[in-house]
């Protein structure tokens, strides 16, 4: 083939090869820009359902951050927000088709968050945000698990210690509420001289009751003023007054250790008041005595 013929084919190749390469550059960057206005986007409904987050709209707020999840994935902090949103669609206490869901959808967001990599900060985060459902819709185990890695996460938390505390109130409460019932008591009447009663509770409620009152005051160690802690200190040592089975003596030191905690809740959050009072200039009311 002639030199001329040779180079005029040679023309022609890199001249498509050119073309291709330009399409494929084309496109890339069609895709780019496509990806970053959908990036864009993602930003502007995250913004959008902070606002209305902050506004208590929270329907409004999960249909902006689930669009905002839907065009970025990657937008960490909108999965934390919708999540969150989630969470503050369910009431406590309350056993509704409605509130289930709303548990539901609560708990699968933070789940699927947690499949990500996480920071321990977020990973944090993403176990408050279940532990406080599980609490919510009163699953007392997952509740314990999610607080009892958050102590292992964050060790110096004294709410972990708390929370921990008032799980295992709420289940030798409800015990108690239960074998109380059967027998036509109140929760809070005696029973330190029915024998078969009191030592049945003392069985269930013993050592729940124990750990509730060491992971109470370990959160008062770590926060001496944590009055909510004292509270619920008070009426762990009331559940523990329950089995001081045929100790009437005993009993009575239980309640007796229960009021001074309740006296201490009381001082806490009256020279808190007085404190507040101070810095504002206003005026506090004696609080009446036990």
């Amino acid at each position: 083939m002639p030199k001329n013929e040779l180079s005029i084919l040679a023309s022609r190749r890199r001249a498509a090869w050119a073309l291709k390469l330009g399409a494929v550059a084309v496109a890339a960057t069609a895709l780019l820009g496509a990806t970053g206005c959908q990036k864009l986007s993602a930003r502007d409904n995250l913004n959008r359902g902070v606002q209305a987050y902050r506004n208590a709209n929270y329907e409004v707020a999960i249909e902006r951050f689930r669009k905002a999840v839907q065009q970025d994935p990657s937008l960490l902090t909108a999965r934390l927000y919708l999540a969150t949103a989630y969470a503050n669609l369910v009431t406590p206490d309350i056993d509704t088709p409605e509130n289930k869901n709303n548990a539901k959808m609560t708990i699968d967001t933070y789940n699927e968050i947690l499949n990500l990599n996480l920071t321990t900060d977020q990973k944090i985060l993403a176990y408050k945000g279940l532990a406080s459902t599980y609490e919510k819709v009163h699953d007392w185990e997952n509740a314990k698990k999610y607080w009892g890695m958050l102590a292992q996460l964050d060790p110096n938390d004294p709410q972990t210690d708390y929370r921990l505390g008032v799980i295992e109130w709420a289940n030798a409460y409800k015990d108690t509420q239960e074998a109380k019932q059967k027998i036509g008591k109140g929760v809070e009447d005696d029973i330190v001289k029915d024998t078969k009663l009191c030592a049945d509770l003392k069985a269930k409620n013993e050592a729940r009751i124990e750990h509730g009152m060491d992971m109470l005051n370990k959160a008062i160690q770590l926060r001496p003023d944590y009055d909510d802690a004292y509270s619920y200190l008070n009426l762990l040592h009331r559940r523990k007054a329950d089995i001081q089975c045929g100790n009437e003596a005993a009993r009575q030191a239980e309640i007796k250790t229960a009021n001074e905690l309740n006296d201490k809740v009381l001082a806490i959050r009256n020279e808190r008041r007085l404190r507040e009072a101070k810095k504002t200039g206003g005026i506090v009311p004696d609080q009446p005595a036990r």
